[in-house]
């Protein structure tokens, strides 16, 4: 599995909707903490629609508020439906879609009404398979507009605040500032990377749904080249289809004052970007690699990031040397032995007929667990050498039952230190084989 499990930047090819409500706070209130969960560098937060929670990705690189996935909750209604078209990152088609209106957004302590929401209407379109918890949408311009917001990686949190001059002060005691721009409803950057012993300067999309560390796109500055040491590999999914590109180490990345160094950047190919609308003098795209290593403010209304460095900041930028893409592929049940805490009673010692004590301390139990199953394999990856294909399904990961894991886990496990050995026994035509491969840094 990469190490992003799968990188989503979605931008829609439709003319926004102006007038929708602000995200307002409660009487009283005036800032809403939120947990989140974190995967593979991803955002991923609770929000009520029209009464009904669902989990959303959190997407500095989309404009509007986009649902799919829906299959599990038929209880969520939707007003004011017309039908149209979206397309984005990917090499394929457009999608049919929905543009509702009149939507009620709601987090504990804050909510926007008059929302636009955007429903894709193929099931196939889904990133719960991929990610490992269940995604039901994306938002991105309509969350982040009008109130300040802090994403906190270390603590796993999101907290709004309202954007007035005494929270931009606290804030700014506490973090460095650096000034940014809004164009066309998302935040962008000017950075640095030296790369091919050039340094080029570059405009990139602060994309917070990009769970890689920088993407550039090479047709698009003369400057930007791959470095001769590379692979090709699959980047992500987007509406339009399978994001493909290379991907090499570079000596620096920077951006304010801050330096990363042999970050690995992605090289998208140019028909995986064609149908993206690019702003002005935008090269690329600076992702969650990058962004876990601080915790965020955007201040939206001011064009002002606000940056405060975690313990994450000086880790080393690793990738899944391992070359497979895990994916969800249902759920089985699995009958699990449990020991139970009981009190021997006087008199109720029994034997079998062999004269073995009979004892009544477990119990078995059932419970729904994940099955995985291989979805792409890179070329000339550890993974392909050994012989495994597409569609395998993992059975166990170093002896261990996979589901035992989490997605998360097996995607920490593919990025370990080279020369770790990997084996796995698989299923494949109802015959059970067993694959080692060592992992090995190809950059």
């Amino acid at each position: 599995m990469k190490k992003k499990c799968v990188f989503f930047l979605l931008l829609l090819t439709i003319i926004p909707v102006f007038g929708q409500d602000s995200f307002v706070f409660d009487k009283g209130v005036e800032k809403v903490s939120i947990p989140i969960k974190l995967i593979n560098n991803l955002v991923f937060v609770p929000i009520k629609v029209n009464g009904v929670e669902l989990n959303f990705l959190l997407d500095t690189g989309v404009e509007e508020t986009i649902l799919f996935s829906l299959e599990d909750n038929p209880k969520v209604n939707f007003f004011n439906s017309e039908k149209i078209t979206l397309r984005g990152l990917g090499s394929e088609d457009a999608i049919e879609g929905l543009k509702t209106t009149n939507n009620i957004l709601d987090l504990d302590g804050v909510k926007a009404t008059r929302q636009l929401i955007y429903v894709i209407l193929d099931q196939s379109f889904n990133l719960s398979s991929q990610i490992g918890i269940p995604v039901n949408g994306i938002i991105g311009y309509q969350f982040f507009k009008d109130n300040l917001v802090r994403i906190d990686y270390t603590s796993k949190r999101i907290i709004v605040y309202k954007n007035d001059d005494l929270n931009q002060k606290k804030i700014e005691r506490k973090f460095d500032k650096m000034t940014i721009t809004i164009e066309k409803f998302k935040p962008y950057l000017i950075g640095k990377v030296d790369i091919n012993e050039q340094k080029v300067q570059v405009k990139l999309l602060i994309d917070i749904g990009n769970s890689d560390s920088v993407w550039l796109f090479q047709n698009l500055s003369d400057q930007i080249k791959v470095p001769a040491k590379n692979f090709d590999d699959f980047l992500g999914k987007g509406f339009s289809g399978d994001i493909e590109g290379k991907r090499a180490r570079i000596s620096n990345f920077s951006f304010d004052k801050f330096t990363f160094k042999s970050p690995i950047v992605a090289f998208p190919d140019s028909s995986s970007i064609k149908n993206v609308r690019m702003v002005k003098n935008r090269v690329g795209s600076i992702g969650g690699e990058i962004l876990k290593r601080f915790s965020v403010v955007f201040d939206y209304k001011n064009a002002q990031l606000y940056l405060k460095k975690n313990g994450d900041f000086n880790d080393h930028f690793s990738y899944n040397k391992s070359g497979i893409e895990i994916k969800h592929n249902g759920i089985q049940w699995v009958k699990e032995t449990v020991r139970l805490e009981t009190v021997p009673i006087s008199g109720a010692i029994t034997f079998d007929n062999e004269g073995n004590r009979i004892t009544n301390d477990f119990k078995y139990k059932f419970q729904l667990k994940p099955i995985y199953e291989i979805a792409n394999i890179r070329k000339n990856s550890a993974a392909a050498k050994c012989g495994l294909q597409v569609g395998d399904l993992i059975l166990k990961v170093n002896k261990t039952a996979a589901y035992n894991y989490s997605l998360q886990k097996l995607n920490e496990m593919f990025k370990l230190h080279e020369d770790k050995w990997i084996y796995l026994e698989i299923q494949r035509n109802n015959e059970v084989l067993k694959f080692a491969f060592q992992l090995v840094d190809d950059l």
